[in-house]
């Protein structure tokens, strides 16, 4: 494919990716605001302490290899056919083996209700095997519009079931439910939306070289989930449930915004890179674009967000929520930093990398132990305001090595990341004094979400902010075209 055939493809596929994730999480916004307004802090609690076997369990069929099936440029049914049979042998050996394990987890947190769940919402893991390689088949042929299809089906139909459990005071079920119908309807959906189905052969031969690349990316995503995941067994055990949903909670809002924008960015980005993957200036080219990008997009919402979070809280999930505002402001910072870290691992995983992206991930990991332990006998609130020194450092960790394998220069990269942070800033200093005025919340959310778009929209043109620019240029050459 030639450089302008690559663009347009890029840009269609960023399109659909971007429609899929903002219609997608508009309404999980909204369905996950309706739950947590009829559901207590305790459901909230139990069910993320579930999540967190569930999401390591995961790791195993959804990390690694569908990036090495995306990355590889011969890749054929066999080989995907292939991986689908490992990946769904070794979820259910992960699903028999939590299936067991869960009356032990369920005393060893004294939560009774612990046992059941995990049994029942393990079953997405064998579902996630499958999607996992429809997905890896999706990202490699860029038919991002499936995904929109199957994703918001998806959503929208498990948020309808869930909340007319919660609202049958079905409790903690409700959330079981709107977790598995979810994963399930986008797996059926893909079925019948894309066109590949596996063969009946499997070749370890081919298995190999795909698992030589995709073991590192499994290994780094287990680091990374367990790591992110110790903060949750930790706080379960350690603290209450109530103080696990309050910090999961405020994580969640900056999370669901920042996570799906880098995703939708690198999940076309990765293999629109790994065409490139000879091409080194090409790479540095793409993995600059994306962080004055999504860093442009970013930071505003999250310095917003820190801005307008108790009259926020209060107004979407009233009081009994506003002990997560604390947690929200902190993940708010952290998450702004994520366009400097997807961008960078992206570019060593489309040049081939693995083995440099599992060295990044030990030290960031080892580095992230040691700030939380150190953390812990100081409450919750000290474990979220470790992960700002642990963020921080790993700006420097993750842009080490394309230092040297792009040319892409520290001071490039801080500048690309920090000059929309700066204008967010200034946009919060100019926007903060309405929040001590006496209107109510309502009144207060809408003047500080007009007042300070109009302010980073002039900043931007005055700083000509380069995210900006692109995005100018982007929508009149659309215009142009139609």
């Amino acid at each position: 494919m030639n450089e302008k055939g690559t663009k347009k493809t890029v840009l269609k596929g960023l399109f659909w990716k971007f429609s899929e994730r903002i219609t997608a999480q508009f309404v999980s916004l909204l369905v996950s605001i309706i739950l947590a307004r009829l559901l207590s802090p305790d459901d909230y609690g139990a069910i993320a302490l579930v999540m967190v076997f569930i999401t390591i369990a995961n790791v195993f069929v959804s990390n690694g290899f569908g990036n090495a099936l995306v990355q590889k440029k011969d890749a054929d049914n066999l080989d995907f056919s292939s991986v689908l049979y490992i990946n769904i042998a070794m979820s259910v050996l992960l699903y028999l083996i939590l299936f067991l394990a869960a009356p032990f987890i369920a005393k060893f947190y004294d939560m009774p209700i612990l046992n059941p769940v995990l049994r029942v919402l393990g079953i997405r893991i064998p579902i996630a095997a499958i999607n996992s390689i429809q997905h890896a088949y999706v990202s490699r042929n860029m038919l991002f519009k499936r995904f929109f299809v199957s994703t918001l089906f998806g959503t929208i139909l498990s948020g309808i079931v869930g909340i007319i459990m919660a609202y049958k005071d079905f409790g903690i079920w409700a959330l079981v439910a709107q977790y598995l119908i979810n994963t399930c309807t986008d797996t059926v959906v893909l079925w019948f939306t894309v066109k590949w189905r596996p063969i009946l052969a499997c070749s370890f031969e081919r298995a190999k070289p795909l698992i030589k690349y995709g073991w590192k990316l499994l290994v780094s995503g287990l680091l990374d989930t367990g790591y992110t995941q110790l903060r949750s067994l930790l706080i379960g055990k350690i603290y209450t449930s109530e103080d696990l949903a309050f910090y999961n909670q405020g994580e969640k809002y900056p999370q669901v915004l920042c996570v799906n924008i880098n995703s939708s960015i690198g999940s076309v980005l990765f293999p629109a890179m790994s065409q490139f993957q000879n091409d080194k200036n090409r790479i540095k080219e793409i993995t600059r674009r994306s962080i004055q990008v999504c860093s442009y997009v970013i930071w505003p919402m999250m310095v917003g967000i820190t801005v307008v979070a108790v009259p926020l809280i209060r107004l979407l999930l009233t009081d009994k929520w506003l002990p997560c505002v604390p947690f929200l402001r902190i993940f708010c910072f952290t998450y702004g930093l994520w366009p400097i870290f997807t961008a960078n691992l992206q570019a060593l995983n489309a040049l081939g990398r693995s083995d440099i992206f599992l060295k990044l991930e030990i030290v960031k990991k080892v580095l992230g132990i040691i700030v939380l332990v150190i953390s812990i006998p100081f409450g919750t609130l000290a474990i979220a305001e470790g992960l700002i020194i642990t963020s921080i450092a790993s700006i420097f960790i993750n842009a080490f090595p394309n230092v040297k394998l792009l040319g892409y220069s520290f001071k490039e990269q801080l500048s690309d990341l920090l000059s929309p942070f700066i204008l967010s800033v200034i946009m919060a200093a100019v926007i903060f004094p309405v929040s001590k005025t006496e209107l109510n919340d309502i009144a207060v959310i809408l003047i500080q979400i007009v007042c300070g778009a109009v302010v980073y929209l002039i900043g931007s043109i005055i700083s000509k902010q380069k995210g900006f620019l692109y995005i100018l240029s982007f929508l009149k050459k659309k215009e142009t075209k139609s």
